[in-house]
């Protein structure tokens, strides 16, 4: 089956809500215009109950079918990312230094779309659940929509989620069962010296020297320490110290960003990354001091949910146009709080040759949008006959 007709038909006016939200970008749980204009139009669409405010500022709309049944949510975010927009498109960003670079804006106006389509239709038994959640891109918005009773509120007992893809086709989707995103943590290292005339080194403990021996080490993690078949990686992505060539500091500062796809090989990350830093520091007589902080979980699509989100983007795209086997990706994704209280599946969307998610000439494509709500519509219909 292909797109639905009723998906090309709302593709103009979906379209429009798109624009509209690009022009006017907000961030982390600052969402309330965006969050205003999806409860407009869930209200113009019939939707049976609208909530606003869960996880402070996401909204809800339940849409009930013909007949009691099961409840499942369908989620899009709505915040946008704090970078200033490049490039001259009407519809381009209002708001300076703020844009829509990672199409939290087309997930909106899809899961939109969907929900003026099943609200006309309501083929299905039981209940849709369409959420829009604020701050997925490092505020934790699933996590607090979780917090604040969504799954338990409307009774939702599979959840789904979907995401464009820059680089993959526009008309095709890509999923797998297992781990599909990265665990994105984050540390910092502080070395504490003794400072001194760069004149003079062996009157100083060069906190520079003991640094980069802690970076070079941090390599063997991936490399030396972790099981190959488990994909880690540790990336030291800032290094500051001194303020000029002739003075060796008191203080080095390094960070960076653990990715993994396993828990395990996360915990020994974070252990080995504190056992590096202070067995260097100390075998040169510096302190150190170690933060790590963990964002959200593993995304892990659960086995039977995966199968029904491939077979609703197979009857829309084909077999042909839908890979049920991709290569798992090293960025993060708070959704992960969601499939981690709820059994569900994530999707990943084509968004054709466009620039690359986060990046300040991206933009969401247009042309994938009549794929993205007949899949949802398809999904929710055969969740729900069944």
């Amino acid at each position: 089956m292909p797109i639905l007709n009723r998906a090309a038909e709302l593709q103009h006016e979906v379209t429009e809500w798109r624009r509209h939200l690009h022009a006017n970008p907000e961030i982390l749980y600052d969402v309330d215009e965006t969050a205003a204009f999806v409860a407009e139009k869930l209200r113009e669409f019939g939707v049976d109950e609208i909530v606003t405010g869960i996880g402070r500022t996401g909204v809800v709309g339940v849409i009930r079918g013909q007949g009691a049944g099961r409840a499942i949510g369908l989620r899009a975010d709505m915040d946008a990312l704090p970078i200033q927009e490049i490039g001259d498109k009407a519809w381009a960003s209002k708001t300076p230094g703020k844009m829509h670079a990672c199409g939290h804006d087309g997930h909106t106006a899809m899961l939109l779309g969907a929900a003026k389509h099943l609200a006309e239709t309501r083929n299905f038994r039981g209940s849709v659940v369409v959420v829009f959640q604020p701050a997925e891109e490092g505020g934790a918005g699933a996590l607090a929509m979780v917090q604040d009773g969504l799954m338990e509120r409307f009774g939702i007992e599979e959840v789904y989620g979907m995401h464009n893809m820059p680089g993959m086709p526009v008309g095709t989707f890509a999923i797998r069962k297992g781990g599909i995103m990265a665990a994105p943590d984050k540390f910092t290292v502080a070395v504490k010296g003794r400072g001194g005339h760069a004149a003079e080194p062996h009157h100083t403990i060069d906190p520079i020297a003991v640094g980069a021996q802690i970076v070079g080490n941090l390599q063997l993690i991936a490399s030396r320490n972790a099981n190959p078949l488990r994909s880690v990686v540790v990336s030291v992505t800032r290094f500051h110290a001194g303020t000029t060539h002739n003075i060796i500091p008191e203080e080095a500062v390094l960070g960076g960003t653990v990715r993994s796809l396993d828990e395990t090989v996360r915990d020994l990350a974070e252990n080995r990354i504190r056992e590096v830093a202070k067995g260097v520091a100390a075998a040169h007589g510096a302190d150190v001091t170690v933060e790590y902080e963990r964002a959200c979980p593993v995304t892990v699509n659960h086995p039977d949910e995966t199968q029904h989100a491939a077979r609703a983007a197979i009857d829309v795209a084909g077999p042909q146009n839908v890979d049920t086997e991709v290569d798992p990706s090293m960025a993060g994704e708070d959704f992960a709080f969601m499939l981690q209280a709820r059994p569900g599946a994530y999707i990943m969307i084509g968004n054709g040759k466009t620039a690359g998610l986060h990046h300040p000439a991206y933009d969401f494509n247009d042309e994938a949008i009549a794929y993205g709500v007949s899949y949802w519509v398809r999904l929710a219909e055969q969740r729900l006959t069944e």
